[in-house]
């Protein structure tokens, strides 16, 4: 298989992923335990659950992206070193 994207595209591809399951899981388990900065104000989210929910979607395309991208920049790595997988 070849690289469909660049190895710098793959390589910035995977840390932003990386970083975004980190953090927008962590916000999304504060909204699912109704946590008061995040639902506790007059014109904060109600349904602390749906927006969890909506969170967690987010959650799974960011770590469809990781795995995407970190096989593009391990197909870079081993193009690199052994020559191209051809079919």
């Amino acid at each position: 298989m070849k690289p469909v994207v660049s190895a710098k595209n793959a390589w910035a591809c995977t840390v932003v992923s990386v970083y975004a399951v980190f953090i927008l899981g962590a916000i999304a388990l504060l909204y699912r335990n109704d946590h008061e900065q995040f639902v506790g104000g007059r014109d904060d989210v109600e349904d602390g659950k749906a927006a969890s929910n909506v969170i967690f979607a987010a959650v799974i395309v960011y770590a469809a992206f990781l795995v995407f991208c970190g096989f593009q920049g391990l197909l870079h790595v081993r193009e690199k070193r052994r020559g191209a997988i051809s079919l």
